[in-house]
């Protein structure tokens, strides 16, 4: 049933958004089943589509979490993009200077040094959260622009010379293409950050599920009032939260600093810090459901390329936004309908 209600939701989610998309297609005077195969074809239908669609899915699956952890604590972070930026120029920088150092030291370390420096704006949001009362949704998306501004002074003294980048990474500190194992992805750049982000989102349902700390999460996003009657520090949990959060948001740079373009380049992320929002919505905030969201996402951030010589790729984002606004309204009532299974289940039993 947990199963269920992971994919039921978007299942539905996307089964609408495909009727409204046809009608738009259809309006431009496109065949829907032909843009359909289309975008398959473009995805899953080929080794470079497969590659490209688990390389755009993994700093969503990152993302996603990173929302997802604040939400079970009853926290709205929007700040994810500012993270990410942070987490993944710090990653950058610790890359580049990591020649001297062995692979199984210096791709450890650019790791610890993106979540560090993730986890550092996230705390920042945290502390006036939990000690000044300041709502999060305000602290988390100001310090995006904050970053914004701060990357932008730093860029002057650590970008190469009339270029918008740093300087690259020590081949120690790369991460390796998943092409060099299956021949049938080259020229992607699908590379082995996707099973960390996959690790990181095991990590996150035991952290969640199964420790004391996920259960003060989970108290404190049920009911801090509640929460605090029971001896759980309220603040304490929400500065933990936000810089967790924080922390899991800029690890992706492992993606693009360390497994695809090997520096940190301005404006890298494309917003994928506010699409992981809506990742963690359609996932239910939970591991597997951010998982599978984030590889839906991919499927059509790719897709949209593919489609692009039929139709308008703007009916791939009309699509996206759709499946949001439907996996709202659909999410409710099937899991009501899985509860109900589910207590008829027990009574034939």
């Amino acid at each position: 049933m947990k199963l269920a209600r992971a994919i039921l939701p978007p299942a539905w989610a996307t089964l609408i958004a495909l009727g409204v998309a046809s009608a738009l297609i259809i309006a431009v005077g496109g065949a829907p089943l032909a843009v359909y195969r289309l975008l398959v074809a473009g995805t899953w239908g080929n080794g470079y589509g497969i590659g490209q669609v688990l390389f755009k899915t993994t700093p969503l699956i990152f993302t996603g979490l990173a929302v997802s952890l604040a939400l079970r604590a009853g926290l709205f972070n929007i700040g994810a993009e500012g993270q990410l930026t942070v987490g993944a120029f710090a990653t950058a920088l610790v890359g580049a200077h990591a020649a001297p150092l062995p692979a199984v030291v210096a791709v450890p370390l650019a790791l610890v040094a993106g979540a560090a420096g993730g986890a550092l704006v996230g705390a920042i949001a945290g502390a006036l959260k939990a000690w000044r009362g300041a709502h999060e949704v305000i602290n988390t998306i100001m310090l995006n622009f904050i970053v914004r501004a701060v990357m932008v002074g730093l860029g002057a003294h650590f970008f190469e010379r009339e270029q918008i980048h740093t300087t690259p990474i020590a081949a120690s500190a790369q991460l390796p293409r998943l092409s060099n194992w299956i021949a049938q992805l080259h020229g992607s750049a699908a590379n082995a950050a996707l099973f960390f982000a996959i690790a990181v989102a095991i990590g996150a349902w035991w952290l969640v599920e199964r420790t004391r700390t996920g259960f003060r999460l989970r108290a404190v996003g049920a009911s801090a009032d509640a929460a605090a009657t029971s001896g759980i520090s309220v603040p304490r949990v929400q500065l933990f939260a936000l810089a967790l959060s924080g922390a899991v948001a800029g690890l992706v740079g492992a993606n693009f600093v360390l497994g695809y373009k090997h520096y940190y380049e301005d404006g890298f992320s494309g917003g994928i810090g506010y699409i992981g929002i809506a990742v963690a919505v359609l996932g239910g905030a939970r591991p597997l459901g951010v998982v599978l969201a984030a590889l839906l996402f991919g499927t059509l951030s790719q897709g949209a390329l593919a489609v692009n010589a039929v139709v308008p790729k703007e009916i791939v984002d009309v699509l996206t936004a759709v499946i949001i606004f439907s996996v709202a309204a659909a999410a409710p009532a099937v899991r009501r309908r899985i509860a109900l299974a589910s207590i008829a289940e027990a009574a034939r039993a």
